[in-house]
């Protein structure tokens, strides 16, 4: 959550819970940019909502707060930052389109499920997830006293033939620290190994082994910057902390962060497609989120039914027409029946136009700023109703009759 990239999606999300909120009808494109104490808000914006600039002041300050970001030393915080603020009304040649019901934008938005995970959701994006949501906890209850709000995390597993995941590889995970965990050495700055091994044993292990203790095959072992690798075997887990050596500089100050850069880490981690485009900010007119939701809840649904192990739903658009021009399902072999069969039985289960995906998956309610960190798909919140599989009896039900 204290990426910049990150913050400057919960702004722009905030932005549109407070229109949903007050006017369900709103028209939102909200972009957001954090650098060293300042934040621009712009984009375009119609709505009813009380929504004037010092609305929007109070709601940045509101955001950066909660993320985090309360000391001034360190190059951006809440009370002191400039709030900039550059919004405009929704054109008009948009709206014609829109106001018919026709799609928000063209394009094309991909969803994706599989069964390596609880949630349907694959396992290094899922492992990914869980690390920094693990942090955040840490770092506010103090158990990580040094750790600050900026961080990030990669997992890399290595997969059997057939797909199925076989063990855990790698782990990177990339946390802003204070002072106290500084070491100087040769004339340079270094995390800690200390402070290394307080992340391992703490933050790191007990994510890996909550949920797949089998896949962690061997010893978790730290690779230090400034130590010569140690011997690694064939089945241990590398794990790089801060692998540059020092993170003190981070968050905002250290670089700068904007709305939609990080849309793979919203998604499903590379191994589905990414199609349209971001997310955050934008309200549900804009098929780029909506129906990357509603996709997302297809393909779960197709493997929450057990028509398949592994599933990519692919939607397309055109602005200003409701209906889908394409709906192609694709279960790369796992499928228990044809993949145009598939399609067929996704186009009759699903409402697929954009007023249809808003009404299914109730997207006119301010539910948006908690996702704008940790990914938008594999939730367990109960308002996320894109994770329902509340769909996947009546799919087995169809097949059963059919055949």
């Amino acid at each position: 959550m204290g990426h910049p990239d990150k913050v400057a999606d919960q702004i722009s999300d905030a932005v549109l819970d407070f229109c949903l909120k007050h006017d369900p009808t709103s028209r939102v494109a909200c972009e957001t940019l954090v650098t060293t104490d300042l934040a621009v808000v712009a984009g375009e914006i119609t709505t009813k909502a009380p929504l004037t600039r010092a609305a929007i002041d109070d709601l940045v300050r509101e955001v950066v707060k909660d993320i985090g970001y309360t000391d001034p030393n360190i190059g951006f915080a809440a009370d002191t930052c400039q709030v900039d603020c550059r919004v405009h009304a929704q054109s008009p040649h948009i709206a014609m389109g829109v106001d018919v019901g026709g799609a928000g934008d063209q394009g094309m938005m991909f969803g994706f499920a599989c069964d390596e995970t609880p949630t349907l959701m694959p396992l290094p994006i899922d492992l990914s997830h869980r690390l920094v949501t693990e942090h955040a906890k840490l770092r506010r209850s103090g158990e990580l006293k040094w750790a600050r709000p900026d961080a990030k995390s990669q997992v890399t597993v290595e997969y059997e033939a057939d797909g199925t995941p076989h063990r855990i590889h790698t782990v990177v995970l990339s946390t802003q620290h204070d002072e106290s965990v500084v070491v100087h050495k040769n004339g340079q700055d270094f995390f800690s190994d200390e402070a290394r091994d307080e992340t391992i044993e703490k933050l790191i292990r007990p994510t890996l082994m909550a949920d797949r203790p089998d896949l962690v095959k061997g010893k978790l072992v730290m690779i230090s910057p400034d130590k010569p690798e140690p011997v690694i075997g064939p089945d241990d887990v590398k794990v790089y902390i801060n692998p540059t050596g020092c993170f003190l500089t981070g968050g905002p100050h250290g670089d700068c962060g904007l709305t939609g850069r990080k849309i793979i880490v919203d998604t499903y981690g590379g191994m589905g497609r990414h199609g349209g485009g971001a997310f955050s900010g934008k309200d549900p007119t804009k098929v780029d989120r909506s129906a990357a939701y509603m996709a997302r809840h297809v393909a779960k649904n197709i493997v929450a039914s057990k028509l398949a192990s592994r599933c990519e739903v692919q939607l397309a658009y055109a602005i200003g027409v409701a209906e889908p021009v394409s709906v192609h399902v694709n279960t790369f072999g796992t499928g228990r029946i044809d993949d145009e069969a598939i399609s067929g039985l996704v186009r009759e289960h699903f409402a697929l136009t954009p007023k249809g995906i808003i009404e299914t998956l109730q997207l006119r309610r301010p539910i948006y700023r908690q996702t704008a960190s940790g990914g938008h798909f594999g939730r367990t919140e109960a308002d996320i109703t894109w994770e329902k599989t509340d769909k996947a009896s009546k799919l087995q039900e169809a097949v059963t009759a059919s055949t």
